[in-house]
């Protein structure tokens, strides 16, 4: 019993550790952005390396939303293809 405390005690601190951080790097981030934005060159700089990035993975990315798209329209036919199952039952009751 003793044994099952301890591991969820340490998975509670992980997740309070893990909150912590988060809201620690949104706050950062905020302030990093508010100064920035007072700084059209350092705007310009993050656009730079912000474009650089896309650039450089651009296929992945592509890849990425390209699986993503596919997963969606899967997605909608088989509730397509549900949605006529339940409409063909509720016909066939009548």
């Amino acid at each position: 019993m003793a044994h099952n405390h301890d591991s969820k005690s340490m998975s509670m601190g992980k997740q309070v550790m893990a909150g912590t951080l988060a809201t620690a790097t949104v706050n950062t981030g905020g302030k990093l952005m508010s100064k920035a934005a007072k700084h059209p060159l350092l705007v310009f700089g993050l656009g730079m390396v912000a474009g650089f990035f896309v650039y450089k993975y651009r296929k992945d990315i592509i890849a990425s939303a390209s699986k993503t798209i596919d997963a969606g329209k899967d997605f909608v036919l088989h509730q397509k293809e549900n949605l006529e199952d339940i409409v063909a039952e509720a016909k066939e009751d009548k």
